[in-house]
């Protein structure tokens, strides 16, 4: 995988609104594709300070690139969570902007203008989240 920005996760960590950040950074995706039932996944990078006021070195920082398990969706395919004959999906769904979970080793790690991101499956998505510091 590409590394992604340094100086992006750094300014991703220190972000005050994290979901804004990611889809600014990310940029106008419009033209761009995915293609049928996958999601494009920007990684969510945990502020530098912790909420007891830890500053995280560099390095911790920076893991959330490969190890982050936590991201905001910014694009999906016409065919995500469309019920088949193999699965139905009950009406859950995700959306542009929505903070979601996955495995890490389910997605397929890419950089998209210097942010890190994963390709998944609908199906790989494991949970819907409201905030990104839900889950860690």
């Amino acid at each position: 995988m590409a590394l992604a920005s340094a100086q992006k996760i750094a300014e991703l960590s220190q972000a005050k609104d994290p979901k804004d950040a990611l889809l600014k950074a990310v940029g106008d995706l419009s033209q761009e594709e995915v293609f049928f039932n996958n999601i494009l996944v920007a990684t969510y990078i945990r502020n530098e300070r912790t909420a007891g006021g830890i500053i995280r070195p560099q390095t911790n920082v920076r893991e959330d690139e490969f190890q982050g398990k936590v991201g905001v969706v910014i694009k999906k395919g016409v065919q995500a969570f469309q019920d088949d004959d193999q699965i139905s999906f009950d009406g859950q769904n995700v959306e542009v902007g929505d903070w979601v979970v996955y495995r890490v080793g389910d997605g397929f790690p890419c950089t998209i203008n210097g942010i890190p991101c994963r390709m998944v499956t609908d199906r790989a998505i494991r949970m819907k989240l409201t905030q990104p510091d839900v889950v860690f």
